[in-house]
Order: structure tokens, then sequence, then C-alpha cells
């Protein structure tokens, strides 16, 4: 799993923020504070970062995810 090709993704459709990944193998884990976070439900986050990565999830190049998604305001909380 290329670490830069999956950071680019999640850049693309999330726009600004911070992105902490970390890949063991197949599986990957996330940190992710985006804007775009902001009035959505944890699981309404959590389908956008997915949706991002299917093809990669959908090919096995990734094959389990972990992530936590925060917006800016809740990330210094």
């Amino acid at each position: 799993m290329d670490e830069t090709e999956i950071r680019s993704i999640l850049e693309g459709g999330l726009g600004a923020g911070e992105i902490r990944l970390q890949s063991e193998g197949n599986k990957l884990m996330l940190l992710i504070v985006s804007p775009k976070f902001d009035g959505l439900s944890r699981v309404k986050r959590q389908q956008l970062v997915y949706g991002l990565l299917n093809d990669k999830i959908s090919s096995g190049e990734i094959h389990a995810v972990s992530m936590r998604c925060l917006a800016p305001g809740e990330a210094d909380a």
C-alpha cells in the first residue's frame, strides 16, 4: 500500500486539515481532522472516508481501516 497515494486521495476528498496515517501490511490506521466533518455524525464521517477509499478496499489493497474522524474544534477538546 502506498501511503503517499492514500494521503493524496484523502486530502483531495476532504480538503484542508490534518491527516495522520499509519499502515501495517494492508491495515490502515487514520486520524483525520477536517472541516468537512462539521455537523456530521460519527457514522457519516466514516462513510465519507470509506467512500474515498472504496477502490482500494475493493481491490484488497486495504483490508482493514481504523479511523478517528474529527472536526477542527473537536481536535482541541
